[in-house]
């Protein structure tokens, strides 16, 4: 993917200082099959709303496709921060690409917001 440099200030920064280097970079439109990177592990998640609980589950599961454990809580924060500690903490290294992450975060907090509003999850 490569992006575009906008050379601009951005007029809505009143009250803070630009490095020297600053710039703008435009983003590329996010291809779902060609720039999609495997952790270094391959572990992926599965996403479920638990409406009896008032729960979401994530399901991290590995290449085999065997689901390694679940974690279970009412806000997205709460699972990915548990989550990741626990991936710490074991030094397991099932997350370490950034999009990944970024991409589990989303997926969360599009669950949180389904659970409140009483609509149906589709994990992309």
């Amino acid at each position: 993917m490569e992006m575009n440099t906008i050379k601009a200030n951005p007029a809505w920064i009143k009250d803070k200082k630009l490095a020297e280097d600053f710039a703008i970079y435009e983003s590329p439109r996010w291809d779902d099959i060609k720039d999609f990177v495997f952790d270094k592990e391959g572990c992926y998640v599965l996403i479920k709303i638990y409406r009896e609980s008032h729960d979401i589950g994530v399901a991290v599961c590995n290449q085999q496709h065997v689901i390694l454990k679940e974690f279970r809580g009412r806000r997205a924060q709460d699972i990915y921060s548990a989550m990741f500690k626990y991936d710490r903490d074991h030094k397991l290294n099932w997350f370490n690409v950034m999009d990944h992450a970024a991409y589990i975060g989303k997926e969360l907090k599009k669950a949180e917001i389904c659970l409140a509003l009483g609509s149906d999850y589709y994990q992309e």
